[in-house]
């Protein structure tokens, strides 16, 4: 059976008829002549508009980060530098008193 599908003579029968394997419509679908409706093209302006808004959604996180890490960074030197100030005003306190302390003393001999 095999090879007689195969045969030469069943190879141009198959392909020789091509009344076999036809379209077929009906009529009505034949006679539709109504156009298309003409679609706007607005892809491309959807596609630029969703990369501008992902674009500036990112670029502005982008700074947003960028900016609190140097918000953390100058709040820890202006931290840093109010320790030094304290510690100075406590360091001229001290050396205050201990000179009022030295003026007490000397009005008293």
């Amino acid at each position: 059976m095999a090879s007689r599908l195969l045969s030469p003579a069943m190879r141009m029968r198959a392909f020789a008829s091509p009344s076999l394997r036809s379209f077929h419509s009906s009529p009505r679908v034949l006679q539709d002549d109504t156009p298309l409706p003409v679609r706007k093209p607005v892809g491309a302006f959807r596609g630029g508009l969703f990369g501008f808004l992902l674009g500036s959604t990112l670029a502005g996180a982008g700074v947003y980060y960028y900016i609190l890490e140097e918000y953390r960074v100058s709040n820890e030197l202006l931290t840093e530098d109010i320790y030094s100030l304290q510690a100075s005003v406590q360091r001229v306190h001290s050396y205050v008193q201990t000179l009022e302390e030295q003026l007490v003393e000397s009005k008293r001999k």
